[in-house]
C-alpha cells in the first residue's frame, strides 16, 4: 500500500495524470504510477509519440501502413500485472524464423488487431482491455507521420532512426506529413488533468514529437493542470551531447512554444564512479542541473533523489511516481481552495 498524496483529501475522485512522450521513459514513470492506480488514487492517460521508423516497429510500419506499435506495447505492459502471462506474452520477441525474426508478439497482435477493426486507436483500446491495464493510452494521432531534422551544418535528415544516428546538432525537428490532427480522446484528458507530465525520455525522438502535433501544444497551454517536465539524467548520445537542463526547456519552448512547461523535476542522486567511467567510455556524461537558469524562465525546480539501483542510469520508477503524485495532488488542492 502507498499512501495518499497531500491534497488527495480534498479530491474529489482519483487524480488524474497524463503523461506524454514514448520510449523507455514513458513506461518507466508509468510502471512507478500503476501501484497508485491499483489502489484507484489515480487516473492515468498516457499519449504515446508514433514516430518510431526502426526495429520491429519500422518494418510493421512499412509492410502494412500502421502507426509503429513498439512504444505502446511497453506503455500497455508497463500498466498491466508485472508477472502476468499476457503481459509477458505482449514482450516475447522472436528469436527466429523467416519473417518473424526480431518482432515481439504484442507488435505482431497490435498490427493483426488494427487489420481486424480498421483503426489503430481502436485496437490499442481492445489491446489494453485484453491486458486489463490500469489506464487509458492513446497515440499523439493517428495518421502515420515520420520525423524530419534540420541540422546545424544545413542537411536535412528524415527518419527517427537516421536522427538518432546523425553526428550533427539538431536545431529543429517537423513532422514529414506537416499538419496532423491529434485525437480528440487526448485533448479531452489534458483539458481534465490535474497533471500533465513530458518525460523522461529522448527529447527529440520521443518527447518533442508530440509537441509538433497540431494542437497539443496549444491544449497543453490552456489545460489548467500543472505541467511538469522530468529531466533525463544523461546526455543522449549526439541527440543531446552537451545538453544542459534549461537547454532541454529551450528545445521544448522552440517546439511548442512557452506555457507547457511550470515545474522540471531534477535528480539530485550523485552517480556512482562506476556508472561515470562506464559512460563517460562512450563520452557520455549527467545532465547538468543549471537551476538558476531555469528559475530565470520562470519555472520552478523540484530536485529530488530519482536515480535508480541498476547497472544502467536510470530513473527510479518508485520515485519519479511519488513526485508526479505530490505534483497532481498539490495541482487538485489549489484548484479546490481556488473554487471555494
Amino acid at each position: 500500500m502507498v499512501a495518499p498524496p497531500p491534497g488527495y483529501r480534498d479530491a474529489a475522485g482519483p487524480l488524474r495524470i497524463v503523461a506524454i512522450g514514448g520510449g523507455t521513459g514513458l513506461s518507466t514513470l508509468l510502471q512507478g504510477l500503476k501501484q497508485y492506480a491499483r489502489q484507484g488514487l489515480v487516473d492515468i492517460c498516457a499519449i504515446v509519440t508514433v514516430t518510431d521508423d526502426g526495429g520491429s516497429s519500422g518494418r510493421l510500419r512499412r509492410e502494412f501502413d500502421i502507426l509503429p506499435p513498439g512504444d505502446i506495447r511497453n506503455c500497455m505492459v508497463a500498466l498491466s500485472e508485472d508477472e502476468a502471462l499476457l503481459a509477458r506474452l505482449f514482450q516475447y520477441r522472436f528469436s527466429s524464423g523467416r519473417g518473424l525474426l526480431g518482432h515481439s508478439f504484442g507488435n505482431l497482435f497490435l498490427t493483426a488487431l488494427t487489420h481486424v477493426t480498421g483503426d489503430f486507436p481502436h485496437a490499442v483500446k481492445v489491446s489494453s482491455e485484453v491486458l486489463a491495464i490500469c489506464g487509458r493510452i492513446y497515440p499523439s494521432t493517428s495518421q502515420n507521420v515520420g520525423l524530419r531534422a534540420i541540422m546545424s551544418d544545413g542537411k536535412i535528415v528524415e527518419g527517427e532512426t537516421r536522427i538518432t544516428k546523425s553526428r550533427s546538432r539538431i536545431v529543429r525537428l517537423e513532422l514529414t506529413q506537416g499538419k496532423v490532427k491529434p485525437l480528440r480522446d487526448a485533448l479531452d484528458a489534458i483539458a481534465a488533468a490535474d497533471l500533465i507530465t513530458l518525460g523522461p525520455g529522448s527529447l527529440y525522438t520521443s518527447v518533442i514529437p508530440n509537441l509538433l502535433v497540431d494542437g497539443m501544444p496549444a491544449a497543453i497551454r490552456r489545460s489548467k493542470a500543472l505541467k511538469a517536465y522530468f529531466c533525463n539524467l544523461m546526455w543522449q548520445p549526439w541527440e543531446t551531447m552537451y545538453y544542459s537542463a534549461s537547454d532541454h526547456v529551450n528545445a521544448m519552448h522552440a517546439h511548442g512554444g512557452k506555457g507547457a512547461i511550470q515545474r522540471v523535476i531534477l535528480n539530485t542522486t550523485p552517480l556512482s564512479g562506476v556508472h561515470r567511467r562506464r559512460y563517460a567510455a562512450e563520452k557520455v556524461y549527467p545532465v547538468e542541473p543549471d537551476s538558476p537558469r531555469i528559475t530565470e524562465m520562470g519555472i520552478e525546480v523540484v530536485e529530488r533523489p530519482l536515480l535508480a539501483k541498476s547497472q544502467k542510469v536510470r530513473h527510479d520508477p518508485v520515485a519519479i511516481a511519488r513526485v508526479a503524485m505530490e505534483l497532481a495532488g498539490e495541482a487538485r488542492l489549489a484548484r479546490s481552495q481556488s473554487e471555494r
